[in-house]
This record gives C-alpha cells, sequence and structure tokens, in this order.
C-alpha cells in the first residue's frame, strides 16, 4: 500500500483550511485517512501551520511520500531536515548528539526569523492605520476650514448687506437736517 501525506480541503468557499492527513494514495482527496497530523490555513498572515511534526516525522521516516505543498510545509516547519540529519545519524556521519544540536539552532533561527516577519507586519499594519489617521484628520481640518471660511463670508456679506441700509438711513436723517436748517 502507497502512503501519502497530503491536504484534505475544509472550510467555505474560498476561505479554505486543509487538514494534513496520512493516507492511502488510492483514496479520494477528502475521502477515508489513516491519520490527521495537522492543519494549515493559507488565509492567515504568516500562514498558519500547526503540525505535529513527531508524528510527521514518524511517517516520513517509515515512507510516506509528501505530496510537493505538504513537503514545502514539512520543510517550513523542520521535519524533512531532521529526516535528512536522521539519515546522516543513520550512516555514521554524524551522531545524534550533532544532529540534535543542529536542528535546535536551525529552529531557533527559523523561530526568530517567523516573529521578525510577524513583528514587522504588525508594525507596517499600525503605521499604516496612523497614516490613515492623519489622512482623515487633514480631510477633518480641511473640511472645517472650508466651513468656516463659507460662514466668514456669509457674515461679511450680511454685515456688506446692513452697511448700506444703515447709511441710507443716515443720509436720510442728514437731508432731513439740511431741510430743517433751511
Amino acid at each position: 500500500m502507497a502512503v501519502k501525506i497530503r491536504l484534505t480541503r475544509r472550510g467555505r468557499k474560498k476561505l479554505a483550511i486543509f487538514d494534513v492527513i496520512v493516507s492511502d494514495a488510492r483514496s479520494p482527496r477528502d475521502g477515508k485517512f489513516i491519520e490527521k497530523i495537522g492543519v494549515y490555513n493559507p488565509n492567515a498572515n504568516p500562514a498558519l501551520i500547526d503540525i505535529d511534526a513527531d508524528k510527521a516525522f514518524q511517517w516520513v521516516m517509515k515512507g510516506a511520500q509528501p505530496t510537493d505543498t505538504v513537503k514545502a510545509i514539512l520543510s517550513y516547519k523542520g521535519v524533512m531536515y531532521r529526516k535528512h540529519l536522521q539519515i546522516g545519524v543513520a550512516k555514521g556521519a554524524i551522531t545524534q548528539e550533532e544532529a540534535d544540536k543542529r536542528l535546535a539552532e536551525w529552529t531557533e533561527k527559523k523561530e526568530a526569523k517567523i516573529a521578525g516577519k510577524t513583528e514587522s507586519l504588525a508594525s507596517a499594519k499600525a503605521a499604516d492605520a496612523k497614516a490613515r489617521h492623519e489622512a482623515e484628520t487633514k480631510v477633518k481640518e480641511a473640511r472645517a476650514e472650508a466651513q468656516r471660511k463659507k460662514q466668514e463670508e456669509a457674515e461679511a456679506a450680511a454685515r456688506a448687506a446692513e452697511a448700506p441700509a444703515a447709511e441710507e438711513g443716515t443720509s436720510e436723517e442728514a437731508a432731513g437736517e439740511e431741510t430743517t436748517q433751511e
């Protein structure tokens, strides 16, 4: 029986989540499987990969063939590197302690890289939110300034309309005084 490690789809339309499963190569994609070893969610940034690395390693060492996508996922999680080191131990090229040390160093570097990416994404998101807030504030201030100018112009026009009426009233009074003086 040929055993494959592959993805099986679940989730709603256009928002798929995949289970990483071990199954017979002849079974359908979403059909019968031997064991579920993890979950892969490509919708998150960075993609969420939750795999039981020990189970995956056991199946890979037993001869289960991962599909291309699952192989990339296992490489990302260090399972394929662990297999490579374990084969070196079996051949006598390195000791088990050396293999464990190399895997631990690789894992630390990988975790630091992932943490750096999540921090950069979070800071970029915060900077984007701040820039949008500043742009919104500028638009708000521009609208307030335009409204203030419009109100001042309306007040000036009202004053200008009142001023000629007041001048006419004073000129009539002056004309009335001139006629009485004559």
